[in-house]
């Protein structure tokens, strides 16, 4: 059972968070003396840490670069804010996603387990089709070659490879990609889809992806 430690000043947040984690089947732990955040993290020893930024005393960020030198446990930002300052700085001091508050739960299990899939896999590095798949950069390498994916291409075939063999509706994808609840043009994903066949076409996979109508995509 991965443990997931919360890191939110306010209570009531914090016990929604917790019940919903552990309702997952997460084990959870929290901080209550903010004083010593980054202390508190390392000793607990988690799976993940969700982070929020405004907290007493120091700011998430803070906590981030300080954890940082000790730990690569994956981190996810969370903030009520939406500059996309804080998301450049929260990145550059390594964090492995952000999401803002409100946020949607569902999105939120899904970036977590997508994160802890990662991590796990990325102690010994994950092939397909003889490609070495480079999740911290973003790339496919092998045949001599490189082949970097934008961050949406990266999304899409990471939750495909998670679900090889399977089918990957349309509307699992979109949620991976957009964490709002504003209108997404169903044909941008219809793009990003056709994008990353080719590239994977590129590499030497050709018939990488199947379509099936009605119903989304398989990796085979």
């Amino acid at each position: 059972m991965s443990k997931i430690f919360i890191v939110e000043d306010d209570p009531s947040i914090r016990a929604e968070l917790t019940e919903l984690l552990q309702n997952s089947g997460y084990e959870t732990d929290c901080v209550t003396d903010f004083s010593r955040t980054a202390e508190t993290i390392l000793a607990s020893d988690p799976d993940l840490i969700l982070l929020d930024i405004n907290i007493p005393y120091i700011n998430g960020e803070e906590v981030l670069r300080t954890i940082r030198q000790k730990t690569d446990t994956p981190v996810i930002m969370v903030t009520s804010r939406t500059s996309e300052t804080d998301e450049v700085l929260s990145m550059s001091f390594g964090a492995d996603d952000y999401i803002t508050k409100p946020y949607n739960p569902t999105i939120l299990l899904l970036r977590i387990s997508a994160i802890l899939k990662r991590s796990v896999k990325n102690v010994q590095t994950q092939t397909y089709r003889g490609l070495e798949v480079n999740d911290a950069k973003g790339s496919l390498i092998g045949n001599g070659k490189e082949c970097v994916l934008t961050k949406n291409e990266m999304i899409i075939f990471r939750l495909m490879l998670d679900n090889m063999g399977q089918i990957v509706n349309r509307d699992d994808l979109m949620t991976a990609l957009w964490d709002n609840d504003e209108f997404v043009n169903d044909n941008a994903l219809t793009v990003n889809i056709s994008r990353l066949r080719s590239k994977l076409t590129d590499m030497g996979c050709e018939d990488a992806i199947e379509t099936r109508k009605k119903q989304g995509y398989i990796l085979t």
